[in-house]
């Protein structure tokens, strides 16, 4: 079995989040270009059925009767052959063995499920009851499904999936353009000390929007499998320096604790990560969600910069110094207006480093000045 299949054989899921984990896993497991689904192919493509468990423990063994136990490595062409048994077959939650075939599984009738045949109906509720994912290959409706913890995935051909991920690919592009248009207004607005709650929570939307649709990409990624490479490269390309900008900004502009409000960076982006598309949608919802009052007046309140996130433009300027040289001037307007010999009283900032800063903030003041302007 090839290295990148062992990377992503499932377990058992823990909780929602660890659902959610669980079908990343089982996806990548089951993806084009991977043992497992070269088999399944097989199995679809010879007009027999299947039901396969992906892992083995004490409580699916008592869910078995009959059958044969093998203990044989894993291979596309046993499966194959081994689905001709009309039974469940075993395999270890790495897909590299197959433990049982044959057996007949017996989950407990209790277990809700409002699938209809046999086979998809023992499918669901044999994954509910041991929590290892469970796959079915129906005879009859030519369709491989994947069962994790109560969720149904219908595994697709590369090419619907190629399709809509493309489509997902050009929304990412234009809303990557109108974020890069935002971003470039804020930091001139910065230079010039003109920024409003409004500017800051446009940048946050348009940064939140970005992140969820190349999650949603992501997502197309492992299911595609080898398929989906290019794709892959493609969307790194697009969202490379999102997620830190994200976390500047936040550092940049949550406003400092107050005895009646008091945000941790954190707690802002675990808050702007919470919203729903429509609230996403809204300015106000999402400056409350970055620590202001969430009225549509503060929109238009003044704010500045700590001075976070243009100083990480400046190259090679490590974190513990920008820390330092933040903390100590306090602000944007207060690091623009600082002479070489002023930033040498940082510590750790040297008469080399303090001309990199002086010019690189230099710089960056006048080609936002002129991105906005010209």
């Amino acid at each position: 079995m090839a290295a990148n299949d062992r990377a992503a054989a499932p377990g058992k899921s823990g909780g929602s989040s660890g659902t959610e984990g669980l079908m990343r896993a089982s996806l990548s497991a089951v993806a084009p270009g991977t043992s497992l689904r070269d088999g399944l192919e097989r199995v679809l493509r010879g007009n027999t059925g299947g039901l396969i468990v992906l892992g083995f423990d004490k409580t699916v063994e008592s869910l078995c009767t009959g059958g044969f136990v093998l203990d044989v490595e894993f291979t596309a062409t046993r499966l194959r052959e081994l689905c001709k048994l009309d039974g469940g077959i075993i395999l270890d939650k790495d897909i590299t063995k197959i433990l049982r075939a044959g057996v007949q599984l017996v989950p407990d009738s209790n277990i809700p499920t409002e699938e209809t045949g046999t086979r998809h109906r023992t499918a669901d509720r044999v994954s509910k009851q041991v929590g290892f994912p469970v796959v079915s290959v129906s005879q009859s409706m030519r369709l491989i499904a994947l069962y994790v913890d109560g969720q149904r995935r219908v595994l697709e051909d590369s090419a619907a999936i190629l399709s809509r991920a493309n489509q997902a690919l050009a929304t990412l592009e234009r809303y990557k353009l109108r974020l890069d248009e935002v971003a470039g207004t804020l930091s001139a607005l910065e230079i010039e000390d003109l920024v409003t709650v409004r500017d800051v929570s446009a940048v946050a939307q348009r940064l939140e929007m970005v992140r969820r649709i190349a999650t949603e990409i992501a997502e197309y990624v492992v299911e595609l499998g080898t398929d989906g490479r290019l794709l892959s490269l493609q969307l790194d390309e697009l969202i490379q320096g999102v997620e830190p900008e994200r976390e500047l900004v936040a550092r940049d502009y949550v406003p400092e604790p107050t005895a009646k409000r008091s945000r941790t960076v954190d707690e802002a982006l675990a808050e702007l990560d919470s919203l729903s598309h429509p609230e996403l949608l809204e300015l106000p919802t999402v400056a409350k969600a970055l620590g202001y009052s969430g009225s549509p007046e503060t929109l238009d309140s003044a704010v500045s910069p700590r001075g976070f996130r243009l100083l990480a433009k400046v190259p090679r300027l490590p974190g513990a110094i920008i820390e330092r040289l933040v903390e100590h001037f306090g602000g944007l307007q207060k690091l623009l207006a600082a002479s070489v010999d002023d930033l040498q009283t940082v510590d750790g900032v040297g008469e080399a480093r303090a001309r990199s800063v002086r010019e690189g903030l230099s710089r960056l003041a006048e080609s936002s000045i002129l991105e906005r302007y010209v």
